[in-house]
């Protein structure tokens, strides 16, 4: 029985879909199997010995230490797609506000109150204050086109707006779902130079990091509106704030508020909302879960952020799972040793991810501890583990 570790709130629901004679979950386990969390912070907790999977009910995984993780030979997922729609509405809302002014119209109209028969002769006479343009016809710049930024584009597109897109590392699947009326920017300065509007869709990691500087803003239109509902990080503050006291940018809209972007009249702070929404949280508990039975029953990898995608159909009587540093021979050494004590490949997968090489093994008949301590103690190898029938 695998033993489940739970941290926040995850889908009683979805729960529910682990079979009772296979799991047992709970808050206080010492030793678990795997971890189910969304924002709990692991990055200063002491990682159990028997851990062999941490799974992310979220995108973002700056709350799990990823290198130490690898070190460890345990699979970190996420549920990259499963909140973009919640995300995609919040971006379509936030194009909106950044354009017509509604949240500060909102809040001057609230002052109005005890007006009395004043109230709508101080409206007509003060709305043009709030007035701003329409979306149709203008440009929207869109920096990554993952999950959420597909579905942005082709949105955006119904509202008229001509939809400009740059991600060089494009996968295949969102390739195909993305409208052919995009057009496809393939230098970054020029997105930033020709959008009226620009949305953010990227991690945030050594790559993207302060992606947005004040060389950026230089070359950006004057006006320009930016959302960010990615992550803080991408966008150096202090020069954000520089480009709205300039005029370069007319409006942010950020789901990541910071100190100092609280109470600029120039900038809307949400409250990290972009996946606050029945559906996402639901949906991504159920693919977290997904994920972590697939791998702790048959050890398939999807949606791993240190492991690669594996999958592979069942074809022996016991599967060996390995982990190892990705340096050459160390298949070789591990079907040496399975050679060595007659034990035959029945078939077998190999990948990696970076630093980190996967195998899946199917093997005929058993594979005892003593061939399992000797693959454990082959030097590159960081887990081992075993599933029979």
């Amino acid at each position: 029985m695998f033993k489940i570790q739970k941290y926040n709130n995850i889908s009683k629901e979805k729960l529910n879909t682990m079979k009772e004679d296979l799991y047992e979950i709970g808050e206080n386990f010492d030793n678990p199997d795997g971890i189910l969390l969304r924002s709990f912070n692991l990055l200063n907790a002491e990682l159990p010995q028997n851990l062999k999977a941490i799974a992310r009910a979220g995108a973002g995984v700056n709350n799990i230490p990823i290198d130490q993780c690898s070190e460890r030979g345990i699979v970190v997922f996420n549920t990259p797609g499963a909140n973009a729609n919640g995300v995609k509405e919040l971006v379509i809302a936030s194009l909106f506000l950044s354009s017509r002014k509604i949240y500060s119209g909102i809040n001057w109209t609230k002052t109005l109150k005890g007006k009395g028969e004043d109230v709508p002769k101080l409206v007509e006479k003060f709305k043009s204050r709030f007035e701003g343009p329409e979306l149709k016809g203008k440009k929207l710049g869109i920096v990554g086109l993952g999950a959420i930024g597909v579905m942005v584009a082709n949105d955006a597109l119904a509202l008229g707006m001509e939809v400009i897109g740059y991600d060089p590392y494009i996968s295949v699947d969102s390739a195909w779902k993305l409208s052919r009326n995009v057009i496809k920017e393939t230098n970054f300065d020029n997105l930033l130079a020709t959008a009226d509007y620009v949305t953010i869709h990227v991690p945030l990691n050594s790559n993207t990091k302060d992606m947005i500087s004040k060389e950026k803003f230089s070359i950006m239109k004057k006006g320009i509106k930016i959302i960010n509902m990615a992550r803080g990080g991408l966008i150096i503050n202090k020069d954000l704030l520089e480009a709205i006291e300039d005029g370069t940018v007319s409006c942010y809209v950020t789901d990541f508020p910071e100190d100092e972007l609280i109470g600029n009249d120039n900038i809307i702070t949400i409250p990290h909302l972009g996946a606050s929404t029945p559906e996402s949280e639901e949906n991504c508990a159920a693919m977290a879960i997904d994920e972590l039975k697939n791998f702790l029953e048959i050890g398939t990898i999807k949606n791993s952020v240190n492991f690669p995608d594996c999958k592979m159909n069942y074809k022996g009587d016991t599967r060996l799972l390995a982990a190892n540093i990705n340096v050459p021979n160390m298949v070789g050494q591990i079907a040496t040793v399975l050679a060595q004590n007659k034990i035959n490949i029945a078939s077998m997968l190999n990948k990696h991810k970076g630093s980190i090489a996967y195998n899946i093994i199917d093997v005929d008949g058993d594979i005892p501890d003593e061939v399992v301590g000797k693959i454990k103690a082959i030097d590159g190898v960081v887990m081992v583990r075993v599933i029979r029938e």
